[in-house]
């Protein structure tokens, strides 16, 4: 765990007087795919939000590459090396697909990597077209493709099955895994389906009203088990 890309350690986050994540704590080492599982209301967006920045912790710590992320804001751990997806994906519809992913780059010199449009070949033949007229699917790589042209080391992805359809689903665990091994990144990614999680992630962490209540090795996964903590 000393060689942890991210570390998080006895985190504590509350919405006014109430506190969703009592004392969290789980890392994720480079080149890893940690699958957050959970159902609706454990902690998971919650989690997510004040990995970037976006809430305030109330205690514990975030480290990444060995420092630590207390009170930065989201864009100075942008450029510490974490990336949102957030929910929902919150793509900018009249905007085009090549002027979306251009506003996930540090600089407005740089253009849009190759290696980007490598990883999803359906955004490079609809580059010209507005991220409003593209398929759920397609909105979902899109705004994989504007995180990673921020050049990150930890990709977080909120939920990023919701409303894809299964056939997308499993291209899309493909391509995480083809991005993970090509680039070295560390991907957390939130998750309610398991067969997803299972495609994609090294390891699985369930979490209940904010509380880790497993944690396995994708290999080491009891599928009966693991379905069973996630309908409690």
């Amino acid at each position: 765990m000393e060689s942890a890309l991210l570390r998080v350690e006895d985190v504590k986050v509350s919405y006014g007087q109430s506190q969703v994540i009592p004392g969290l704590s789980f890392h994720a080492e480079e080149n890893e795919i940690v699958a957050v599982m959970g159902r609706n209301g454990m902690g998971k967006t919650t989690l997510f939000k004040a990995l970037i920045g976006i809430l305030p912790l109330r205690g514990g710590s975030i480290v990444v590459g060995g420092k630590s992320l207390g009170g930065q804001e989201p864009c100075e751990r942008v450029k510490e090396g974490l990336a949102y997806v957030p929910q929902g994906r919150l793509i900018f519809p009249f905007l085009t697909v090549e002027e979306n992913i251009q506003a996930g780059l540090r600089s407005r010199r740089e253009g849009v990597p190759e290696e980007i449009f490598g990883f999803f070949p359906v955004l490079k033949e609809m580059r010209k077209r507005r991220g409003g007229n593209l398929s759920g699917g397609q909105q979902q790589q899109l705004a994989i493709a504007r995180a990673l042209a921020s050049h990150p080391r930890v990709l977080l992805l909120d939920e990023p099955t919701e409303g894809i359809q299964p056939s997308i689903i499993k291209e899309l665990a493909q391509i995480l895994k083809l991005i993970r091994d090509k680039k070295g990144l560390t991907i957390i990614v939130s998750e309610q389906v398991l067969s997803f999680a299972l495609d994609v992630a090294d390891r699985l962490l369930v979490l209940d009203r904010g509380r880790a209540i497993q944690e396995s090795l994708r290999s080491e996964v009891d599928v009966l088990t693991m379905n069973r903590l996630l309908s409690i």
